[in-house]
Order: C-alpha cells, then structure tokens, then sequence
C-alpha cells in the first residue's frame, strides 16, 4: 500500500498505523487515526516485553508533540528517551553514536557500518508509512523535548524543595485533596528513610502529617529544615485529645528528626535541591509558551526514591490541574511507562490515590492519563475503568489475558458499551508483534491494527553517559542546570500588568542611597507637625558586622486603583505603593521618579526600631502646607503614569488578563485555538457524515447490482452460446436438415445473443453508476478537505503578532488611601556604604 501524506496529516488526529486482517494476517488499506479528543478520557496500554508496546506509546506521543500537546513522561526503565533521538537527515553519522555496540559486535559489522544499516532501515521503515525526514522536522520544530534526572546531574536537574510549599488554595480549599496530597507526601518521604508505616496507626506519619496540615492550612511553605525543626517543636500542643509528649516524647520525635537531618544532609541528597523547581506549568511549556514533551527518567534511583519522586511529581500535577479552567479539548497528557508497582491492586503506596484522583477528575481539565505495563496482573483494573481506550498487544499467559478481559468489561459497563468477550480473548490469543487490540468507547467496535514506524530511534534505554552526551547538546539544558529553586525558568513573568512608568525609570534620585555623615546623623527622629503622618518601614534581613541602622526620609503614596473596559471584559483592582524621595536642592517631592514598594498599611510601624539614627529632614519634610500638597501629586503621577497593558489576539478575538504573562496567555490561546479547531471539527464531521453515509450506502448498492448484472450476464451469455452452439453444430454436422424447426432455433440463439448485449449494456450502466456515486463521494471528500484546510490554515497562537492596549485609569478611579512621612532603614557600614535593610 502506497501511503501518502495527506491520507493522515489530519487536523486532531493521531495517525498510530493501519488496520489489520487477523484472520488473513496481513494490514489492511485503512489507516488508524485517532481522535485526539478521546485521551481526554484516558488511556492504557497492555504488552509483554517484545510486542512493541513502547513503540506504539512512543508514536503517541510523537503524534501529540506534532499536534502541539505538552505531556509530563514518568520513564522508569529509560527507554522513553529516545524520543530525543530524531534525525530528520537520517544519515549514519547521527544514528552511529546511539548505536548499540554489542548488537554490531553480534552482526560482525563496525558501528559505523551498523550505523549506516539502522539509517537505511529506518528511512525505508519510515517510507513505507509515508513519513521522511520533513515530519521528523516539524516534530522537532513544533514541541521541546528535555530530560530530566532527578537526583543525577545525568540531564536536567529538579529540585524537590517544593515538596513541602503550601499547595495552592484551590488544593487546601478541597479537604479530601488536601488529606490525599498530606498522605501521599509524608508516606514517601518516610519511604526515604526506610519507614513503611500505616498512616493511621503510625506516630511518625500522624505527627508529620499534623505538622505540614498545620503549616499549609495557614498558606504557608516548609522545607525539610523546617519539618526537622518542627518534629523536635510541634507547632501543637496535642495530637488529638492526647498531649504531644504523651503520644510521642521528645527523646524518640528527637531520634525520627535525627534520621531526616541524616537524609538531608547526606552528601547524594543535595542533588535532589539542586536544578528547575518541580513547575508543572513550566514543564510543560517553555518560557515563550512552545509546547514541551518533559521525559522524567528516573531509573536509576532506588525504589524508595523513585515512589517518593513520583508520588511528589503527581501531586504537583493534581494541584496544576485544578488551577486550570475547563477544557473540552486536550490540553496537556500525562504518561507513565511501567506503572508496575504504582497503582497495585490491594496496596495502597504513595502513588495511587494521586493517580486515582487524577483519573476520576483530570478529563473535565483537558488533562489526559496514558499508563502503560507488561504486568496486567498487578494493575488495579477497577480504578482503570475510567480508562476509555485499550491498546492491547501480545499477552504471556491466560492469566493475563483474563485480567485485561475484567479491565475491558469493567469500562465498557462504565461507558455503557456492549462488550462481546468471546471476540475479545479470539483477538487476543492472535496478536503477533506490532499488532494491538484497540477498544475505544468512543468507537463502535474494538479494532486491530498494526503501528506505524516510530521517527525516533528506538535504541533501547540510554545510559548516564549518553543521556549526559544528550543533554549538553541542548544549549537550555545547561543554562537550566545551573538554576537554583529560587530562580525558576519558564515562570510567569509579569508582562500584561498594573505599571507605572516611574516603576521602570528607576531614576538615580528617586529615594536616597548614599551614605550620611556620622556628624549628620541623630539619635531620635525629627519633630514634624501633627498634621504630617508619619511612619517606620519595617527592617528585613539580618544586621552585617559593623553597620549601623540608619533611617532616611522619603514620602510614602498608597492607592488603589480601578480598571475597568465592560467591551473588553476587564474588571480589576490594582493596589499601588510608592517611594519618594526629596530633591537634593530644593527638597520638593517629584512623584515621577518615585519607585514601587512591596508594602501594605499592616506592614508599617509607628515607632523606630531600636539604637538606629536618623538622617536629617529637609524642610519640606516637615513643611505642613508642603505636606498638603503630597497627595493631590500623588493622585496625579499614578493618573499619568500607570497603565494595564493588554495583548490582543486578532485571530481568535481574545485578549489577555491583566497579570496574565505574554507566556501565559500564548498558552491559554493555542488551547482557545485547539478547542475551536475541535468544535470546528465536530460540527463539519456532523454535517457531512450523514451525506458520506448516504453514498457510501448507494455505493455498496450500486455496486451489488453491478455483481448482480456481471452474473447475470455471464449466465445469459453462456446459454446463449450454448443454444447457438448446438443449432449450428446439428446443421454443420449434419445432424439435422436446416428445417423450420432449425431455423426457429436459430432465431431464438439470435435473439438470445441480443439479450446477451442487452445484459452487457445493463453491466456497463451499472459500472457507470458506481462511477458516478464515487465522483461525488470524492467531491464531498475533497469539500470536507478543503474546509478543513481553512480551519489549518489559521494563524499560529505561538506566532502570532499580538497588539498592545493599554488601558489608564480616570481620576475617579484612583482612591488614595495614604500619603505620609516614611522613615526607609539602610544599613550604612564605617566606610560609609550603604544597603537596603527593608528589601
């Protein structure tokens, strides 16, 4: 079969191979594609080693890099990284240095005569289902792929300081997420170090658990000092109605914080704080908002380690999920290989009740789940019934097909499907490599089909050197490397919000930094009228040796400010804090040179802090009339000068929230643009199925009447012959006179040979039919075609050329609800340098 590009370069499916004749063993003509919009309900895919599971689970994923689905990859054995090996050249030089030496070795060949036979057997692999290097390239182009290794400087690094940060209130809000996300965490980390407990009977885990629901019911972050710490000094005096030192006494709470600090401070464990903080959403696109396929390859921790990072990796997940809004189309794909041990079917690790949760909610947040094992008889099948499609390859024992049997007939009674069970184990008892076993509720029947070649190459599981060859080829991922948890790349920054244009003018005069005279310098602060407010901005951070707490005068200006457009759906608020600072000469305040502070009205104090000296006044500072002046200035600067910029999408009419990052709203477009596309797809899927229906039933008639007119004809033609045959063989031979008789038989042959041309007429007319049935069914194909190329041919919202609007508020808007005398604190040291002690 001659495969072409076009038959499945379609828009929101993925072209996984080609129907196949089971029964005859061989492919048939019909290509598999398969609608993007069912993994919104989940799938899973079942094969022993050597059915080529993992090709079929990489193809998926190359389909959804191609479609522009970022995806989170949980790799546990390694070979998922070979999605990073495409070569869109297919030349030997780039196959030779993944190569697997001993398998040249076996063939007697040199790696590089290897190379060059991996090449041509992938370009004519690749050939054969109408693929070559130019899709390789437009996967390559349109999603980032990256490796991760945690607690191995191997790929990229991550940090897991987030592992114990507040989860986000959508999480704390829900308590049976909370109580799950609380769980799952403090299992792992006891797993760590060597504790296999029962949550409910276990001290450690009950005080852990107290400790962290303690903290982030309050919103606020641990890290793994602060857990140690808090073991020793519970944030509460009593685990139910028992008294802490009763339930669990110090000495022995002091030997479980001794076993952490030994895991903290164990030199391998400084690996796991190191890197890119564990953003789901930064995984998941890079910082322009391009789509990002993120391998986590963590084969070579240990067991305790892997559940704990991948239990840590799925509650991450949960809370991104539910800060997302509803998706009808799918926006993001979650894949585990080897799911082995993760969601078992009696135990409870870790990781099963986040994977549970996500397999029950992720659908309504365009969130889709793919696992995938060799191992069905340790699947929890009846926590699989949410899957909606199976992919089903060769199977070891009639153990395992029964297990997948129960597993199907649990989610077709979930979707309320017919399930034929014979038909099923028939299938299942003939599959050969390659060929799977597609159950789709979304499809009317369970289908076989063979897989497509896979672009990337699949050397098998790559190890640490090659990984590392891998990743420093990446410009991003050394730059990413070198990233601490403070610094995360790809998140949001702020590009769509409230902005003064002081805020970016940082002009040199704008608050005082330089040092002050000692002989200046007073021991109380300067007498000013009552009318004048006055206030103390906080100290942050710690005293450097030798330095003196210096308080400096500025004016404060506090607002807030209201923007609102009803045409473009904008309604907000914005609070405004500014610094000001009294010109050197005349000592007037110029609000357009003041800079932005991250301070509430909670946050200033009414008295000084103590032994810290005072710079002087200038006058205006203590000038009541002056000081009159200080807010109608104020109102006016932020009047002028602070703005909401927006972007617009012309494209798909949608325009961006205030705080809502260019990154950010690039994303939330290209799923705008996916479900649009998908609504599109449906609507022109209902209007022409019905027409397609149609002919294809005048089709399948016509032609039956074409094998009947054939037959009929063959039939008239044969007695014809033979009819007129016989006459002239009774007349040549002699048999009999050319009487009447004779001849009336001969008339009747004659008119049998007309009948014959009649028949051959009718045929010709019911070819003809068929002919001109299957012109107007490619007609309505290529209608459908090409209103579906106008639905491709939109404007990428990754690319796309966004406008800027600016929106200012009216004097109306502004509510100021402060301007006063600020004292700002700096440290200054005895050469006279000075630092910031309020930032």
């Amino acid at each position: 079969m001659d495969i072409k590009p076009d038959a499945f370069e379609k828009l929101g499916v993925f072209y996984l191979g080609r129907e196949y004749d089971i029964d005859r063993g061989r492919p048939r003509d019909k290509l598999l594609l398969y609608d993007s919009k069912d993994l919104l309900t989940h799938a899973v895919c079942v094969g022993m080693t050597g059915s080529g599971k993992t090709g079929l689970c990489l193809t998926l994923l190359e389909e959804a890099a191609i479609d522009g689905i970022p995806a989170i990859v949980i790799d546990p054995k390694g070979d998922l990284t070979n999605l990073l090996l495409t070569f869109p050249q297919l030349r030997p030089e780039d196959f030779a240095p993944w190569v697997n030496e001993d398998d040249a070795r076996r063939q007697n060949l040199s790696v590089q005569e290897f190379a060059t036979q991996q090449a041509e057997t992938w370009k004519k692999g690749l050939a054969e289902w109408g693929e070559d290097g130019d899709r390789i390239a437009r996967m390559r182009a349109a999603a980032d792929f990256a490796i991760y290794t945690p607690g191995s400087s191997a790929g990229r690094r991550v940090s897991v300081l987030q592992a114990f940060a507040a989860p986000t209130p959508a999480v704390r809000e829900d308590a049976d997420l909370l109580r799950d996300r609380i769980n799952s965490t403090v299992t792992g980390l006891l797993a760590l170090i060597g504790l296999t407990v029962d949550p409910l009977t276990s001290r450690e885990h009950i005080l852990l658990a107290t400790i962290l629901e303690t903290a982030w019911r309050a919103g606020r972050n641990l890290d793994l000092s602060a857990v140690i710490e808090q073991i020793q000094k519970p944030p509460v005096a009593k685990i139910g109605v028992v008294d802490i030192e009763s339930f669990f006494p110090a000495k022995e709470r002091f030997a479980l914080a001794m076993k952490l600090n030994n895991l903290l401070s164990a030199p391998g464990f400084a690996a796991w704080l190191e890197g890119e903080p564990l953003d789901v959403g930064a995984l998941l696109h890079s910082a322009t908002g391009k789509p990002r396929i993120s391998i986590f390859s963590i084969a070579h921790l240990d067991d305790s380690q892997r559940m704990f990072f991948v239990s840590l990796l799925l509650n991450e997940t949960l809370s991104w999920m539910r800060t997302q809004s509803g998706a009808t189309s799918l926006r993001a794909l979650l894949y585990m290989d080897e799911i082995f041990g993760y969601f078992p079917p009696i135990a409870n690790p870790p990781s099963k009740l986040p994977l549970l949760t996500l397999l029950k909610q992720a659908r309504a947040f365009g969130l889709g789940i793919v696992l995938a094992t060799q191992n069905p008889v340790d699947l929890d099948y009846k926590g699989l019934a949410n899957a909606g499609t199976w992919f089903l390859g060769r199977l070891q024992t009639e153990r395992d097909k029964a297990r997948v049997i129960e597993g199907l007939q649990g989610a077709a009674a979930s979707a309320g499907a017919q399930f034929d069970k014979q038909a099923i184990a028939h299938v299942l008892s003939g599959l050969k490599n390659r060929i799977f076993l597609m159950n789709n509720v979304h499809e009317d029947a369970p289908v076989v089909f063979q897989a497509r070649w896979a672009m990337s190459y699949l050397c098998g599981p790559l190890s640490r050197d090659q990984i590392k060859k891998l990743c420093d080829s990446q410009p991003d991922a050394k730059a990413a490397n070198t990233t601490t948890a403070a610094g995360a790349p790809g998140s949001s920054s702020t590009s769509a919000s409230a902005t003064g244009e002081s805020a970016t003018a940082g002009a040199a005069g704008g608050l005082p930094t330089g040092a002050v005279s000692s002989g200046d310098l007073t021991a109380s602060a300067p007498l000013v009228p009552p009318q004048i407010p006055q206030f103390f901005v906080p100290v942050r951070g710690a005293q450097a040796t030798g330095a003196k707490l210096v308080y400096q005068p500025v004016v404060l200006g506090m607002a807030t400010v209201h923007f609102a457009d009803k045409k473009l759906a904008i309604d907000a608020q914005r609070p405004i804090c500014w610094l000001a600072g009294f010109h050197a000469t005349t000592g007037a305040i110029d609000w357009t040179t003041a800079q932005p502070a991250q301070l509430t009205d909670d946050d200033l104090e009414k008295q000084p802090a103590a032994q810290a000296l005072f710079a002087p006044l200038p006058g205006e500072g203590s000038n009541a009339k002056a000081a009159a002046g200080w807010q109608k200035g104020f109102a006016d600067a932020v009047c002028r000068l602070v703005k909401i910029d927006l972007l617009k999408s012309a494209s798909l009419d949608q325009v961006s929230k205030p705080d809502e990052s260019e990154r950010d709203f690039r994303i939330r477009l290209q799923q705008a643009a996916r479900e649009e596309r998908d609504a599109l797809l449906a609507k022109l899927r209902e209007k022409y199925a019905p027409k397609q229906a149609a002919l294809e039933e005048r089709i399948r008639k016509a032609q039956q009447k074409v094998s009947r007119e054939k037959s009929e004809a063959r039939g008239e033609v044969l007695q014809t012959l033979m009819s007129f045959g016989a006459t002239i063989l009774d007349v040549v031979l002699g048999r009999k006179r050319l009487s009447a008789t004779t001849v009336r038989k001969a008339q009747t042959a004659a008119r049998g040979v007309g009948r014959s041309m009649k028949q051959s007429a009718d045929v010709t007319e019911a070819e003809e039919s068929v002919e001109a049935l299957q012109a107007q069914a490619a007609q309505l194909a290529q209608e459908l075609e090409t209103e579906t190329a106008a639905a491709q041919a939109r404007t990428d919202p990754l690319t796309e050329t966004l406008e800027t609007i600016s929106l200012r508020p009216k004097k109306a808007d502004i509510a100021v609800q402060l301007t006063a005398l600020a004292w700002l604190p700096v440290w200054q040291d005895a050469s006279g340098a000075t630092k910031s002690a309020w930032q």
